[in-house]
C-alpha cells in the first residue's frame, strides 16, 4: 500500500464533498441515526483537523472521524459514559459551544472502502488517528468501538462478547483485535452507544423485513436485535459498543 496518503482534511479540505464517494459496509438502518444526520456536517465543518482521509492516487479508500472533548470535565468523573458514541458527540459539540477546553480524543468512526478491507487499511487508519492526537497534544484517545463480528451473533450478551478472547489471548473479534494490537486497552462496554428510532414503514424501507411481529428482529448488520412495536407503530435499535482506551506515549 505504498500508494496510500493519509492526511487530515485540514490539510486537503478540497476532500470533504468526497468522503463518502467509496462504497462502504455500514447498514442502510445506520444511515438514520438522528445524531449523525446533525453532527456529522459539523464534524466537517468545524473540526477538519480531526477527520482523516486515506486516498489511493485520486480515489478515496478510507475515512476516520474523531472529535476532542473534555473528559476530565465536572461531572464526568468516572467510568467512561454507558452511552458511548451518542454520549461523546454531545459532549463534544457542548464543549466546542462553550468554549471548554477538550483534554481527550475519541474515535468515531473509521470506514474502509469494501472493495480495499482486508489489505490493513484499518489499522493504518487507527495509527493516523493516534499520531494525529498526538500531534494534537493529547495523551489519550478513546474508541466506542463497533465491533466487526458482533452481527454474526446479535443474541451474544455485548459484556460476553467484549472478552472473548482466542487461544494467543488477543480478543476474538477482529476489529477489536486491531485495537489492542494498535496498544488499546478494552476497559467496558458502552450498552447504550447508538439509538436509532424509525416507524414500521421506515424499517420496512431500510431492511426490506416486514416488522410485523412484537418483540426482538433480527437485521443484517445490527449488533442486538432491533425490537419491534407493531401496536404503537415503531422499532428501536439500541446498539452495543465496546470502550477502547489508547493511551499516547512517546
Amino acid at each position: 500500500m505504498t500508494g496510500i496518503l493519509i492526511t487530515t482534511l485540514a490539510e486537503r479540505p478540497e476532500l470533504a464533498d468526497r468522503l463518502w464517494d467509496m462504497k462502504d459496509s455500514w447498514p442502510e438502518f445506520a444511515q438514520h441515526d438522528a445524531l449523525a444526520w446533525l453532527l456529522y456536517p459539523r464534524m466537517v465543518a468545524e473540526l477538519p483537523r480531526y477527520v482523516l482521509v486515506a486516498t489511493d492516487g485520486d480515489a478515496v479508500v478510507a475515512r476516520g472521524f474523531s472529535v476532542p472533548f473534555a473528559r476530565h470535565a465536572p461531572g464526568r468523573e468516572g467510568p467512561l459514559p454507558p452511552q458511548g458514541w451518542d454520549r461523546i458527540l454531545m459532549w463534544a459539540f457542548s464543549d466546542l459551544r462553550r468554549g471548554t477546553a477538550p483534554d481527550t480524543v475519541s474515535a468515531i468512526e473509521i470506514t474502509v472502502a469494501t472493495d480495499r478491507q482486508g489489505e490493513g487499511l484499518s489499522g493504518r487508519m487507527l495509527a493516523a488517528m493516534r499520531d494525529n492526537a498526538r500531534s494534537l497534544g493529547f495523551t489519550e484517545v478513546v474508541a466506542p468501538v463497533r465491533p466487526s463480528g458482533k452481527p454474526a451473533e446479535p443474541d451474544t450478551p455485548i459484556r460476553e462478547y467484549a472478552y472473548r478472547t482466542r487461544a494467543d489471548g488477543l480478543p476474538y473479534d477482529p476489529w477489536l483485535r486491531v485495537h489492542v494490537r494498535a496498544g488499546g486497552v478494552i476497559d467496558s462496554v458502552a450498552p447504550l452507544s447508538m439509538t436509532i428510532t424509525g416507524s414500521l414503514p421506515q424499517w420496512r424501507e431500510w431492511t426490506g423485513l416486514p416488522f410485523d411481529t412484537p418483540g426482538p428482529v433480527h437485521v443484517p448488520g445490527a449488533l442486538a436485535p432491533v425490537h419491534c412495536a407493531p401496536q404503537e407503530g415503531y422499532a428501536v435499535y439500541v446498539e452495543p459498543n465496546v470502550w477502547v482506551r489508547h493511551a499516547l506515549t512517546g
